[in-house]
């Protein structure tokens, strides 16, 4: 065996491997370089830092301890009776104190740091001065999805109990999440709200903005790809199906910042009933009391009261089939 000649080879291999790598690592430095500039500069946004941030994670488990609470026995872990009921909702609710008022600190801190570029030294009392006033309204959100439950039983005539409508629904998740993220939302809590009502819009597939108005007695049948807009205003005792789109025109551009905070989307008055795929855009479209939107229209205009909505029916054309006809059309 020539060893010099193996020697040879393995000699200009590591040259060659060493030469690669320098290269790999000279564009690398061009990559990082450019991503740091783009963080920093006048621009760009700026890169968001852990501390300063909400932790999603415990936001998830917020939701999770509060569903516990609002509907005591569904969903703990362990049993609850009379005796421990008193117990267990007390000790969840220091449990929730200690985790929100922290996460809210954190939400203040981050406006702190992007807007000031210095930390809030009031953010923690603040964080914990809101986390109370939040825990105050559970009673009145508990009040509140009590009403969309019987709701969910009173519109569903396949809810066999209220049982099972807190315990599989996912429209009555969906609205349990909206109007906790809602409470915030009024106390004008950064961040929370939505990371909320998104994380409901990714397990449910309904996407309600905390900033909507939303009645009692409401109640989504179904529920996949609902969408509520943040300037939505819905009444009492409405019912909608999947598919329904309450949303807003399509803005010109750069009018983004124009219409920001101003009314662009519908207005639902009391006892509406909007069936499966019905789209509805824009301030201008109030739907009057009582009246019925039918399914897959769409509407932009106002509706009076007490109006049934209708489209005119398909041009549907029935062919016999063959009695040997394989599955499809042709």
């Amino acid at each position: 065996m020539d060893l010099t000649k193996d020697g040879e080879i393995m000699k200009s291999a590591y040259e060659l491997d060493s030469g690669t790598r320098q290269y790999f690592r000279t564009e690398l430095e061009k990559v990082i370089g450019e991503i740091l500039e783009t963080s920093y500069g006048g621009d760009y946004f700026k890169p968001a830092f852990f501390k300063s941030l909400p932790d999603r994670k415990i936001i998830i488990e917020i939701i999770n301890q509060l569903r516990e609470v609002i509907f005591p026995g569904y969903f703990n872990k362990g049993k609850i009776d009379l005796v421990s009921i008193k117990y267990y909702v007390g000790q969840s609710i220091v449990s929730l104190f200690e985790m929100l008022s922290e996460q809210i600190a954190r939400s203040f801190q981050h406006d702190c740091l992007r807007n000031n570029s210095t930390s809030c030294i009031q953010c923690i009392q603040k964080g914990e001065e809101e986390a109370v006033k939040f825990l105050k309204t559970i009673p009145k959100i508990r009040r509140l999805l009590i009403k969309d439950v019987q709701a969910a039983y009173d519109g569903d005539p396949a809810a066999k109990s209220l049982d099972e409508i807190i315990l599989s629904y996912p429209g009555v998740f969906a609205i349990m999440v909206y109007r906790i993220a809602h409470e915030l939302y009024k106390q004008k809590i950064p961040l929370i709200p939505r990371i909320m009502t998104e994380y409901a819009h990714k397990v449910t597939g309904i996407d309600i903005h905390p900033a909507a108005e939303i009645g009692e007695s409401f109640f989504i049948d179904h529920g996949t790809g609902v969408v509520i807009g943040e300037t939505t205003k819905i009444g009492k005792n409405v019912r909608i199906y999947q598919g329904v789109t309450l949303g807003a025109l399509s803005l010109p551009h750069n009018a983004g910042e124009q219409l920001r905070g101003r009314k662009r989307h519908p207005t639902i008055e009391d006892d509406v009933i909007i069936y499966a795929g019905a789209t509805i855009l824009g301030e201008k479209a109030v739907i009057g009391a009582r009246s019925i939107i039918g399914g897959n229209l769409w509407i932009t205009d106002p509706v009076p009261p007490d109006t049934r909505v209708i489209g005119e029916p398909p041009n549907l054309i029935y062919k016999k089939s063959p009695s040997n006809h394989s599955p499809g059309f042709t």
